[in-house]
């Protein structure tokens, strides 16, 4: 089952890549207060049109590169 996450454009710098980055909420194991945790991915773009701070949906995908192993499917907004 490959896994699928909801991020922001933050770079469209390099051909046909896009880094997206995720962030997800975690409670403090000892403070229970909730951190925002973030993780940065570089994606396959293909043939959509992304810009600097667009919601993705990224799917991962069988290795592209060293470095890029996701694939954006659809712009959310």
């Amino acid at each position: 089952m490959r896994k699928i996450f909801k991020g922001t454009v933050i770079s469209v710098k390099m051909n046909k890549t896009a880094v997206v980055e995720v962030t997800r909420r975690t409670a403090h194991p000892l403070y229970k207060k909730l951190l925002k945790r973030g993780k940065k991915y570089k994606s396959d773009v293909g043939e959509l049109d992304v810009a600097i701070g667009d919601t993705v949906k990224i799917a991962e995908t069988r290795p592209i590169s060293k470095d890029k192993h996701f694939r954006i499917l659809e712009k959310v907004k």
